[in-house]
């Protein structure tokens, strides 16, 4: 059953909290051997090239063996799905809306919210959401 998206409590988080879930990933990862940090496009960008600059890691243009692999969000599990098979790599993510099993995630939310980032465009995001929502299956 698809969800009813017009009720999603709108939530949005700060460049503080940008930093915290940053300096929680960093504690996490600062002595594992990475090759280097892959964020996916477009949400996980941000979280990359700041995790690459704090790791003294490259940013990578696909994901790789042994990477730390980026995203903004677990929500669906659509795209992280994708690379669940890549040896020696690990995923964090900054909010999941399921409780974390292969991956890692700073922060759990409900499944009844819409999360805002900091780069994001607020007057844009009940655009975005209904986008999101439509190209799922």
């Amino acid at each position: 059953m698809k969800k009813d998206i017009h009720n999603l409590k709108m939530n949005k988080l700060s460049w503080i909290e940008f930093d915290e879930c940053i300096n929680s990933i960093y504690k996490q990862c600062k002595n594992k051997n990475f090759e280097g940090v892959y964020g996916f496009p477009r949400g996980g960008l941000c979280l990359a090239v700041a995790l690459s600059h704090s790791l003294e890691l490259p940013l990578l243009d696909e994901p790789k063996n042994n990477s730390l692999i980026i995203d903004d969000i677990y929500d669906t599990g659509y795209t992280l799905e994708k690379i669940k098979h890549i040896k020696g790599s690990e995923t964090h993510v900054w909010v999941s809306k399921k409780k974390p099993t292969w991956w890692n995630s700073y922060r759990y939310i409900e499944d009844n919210e819409w999360i805002i980032f900091p780069w994001e465009c607020i007057n844009a995001a009940k655009k975005d959401r209904d986008l999101y929502y439509k190209s799922r299956p």
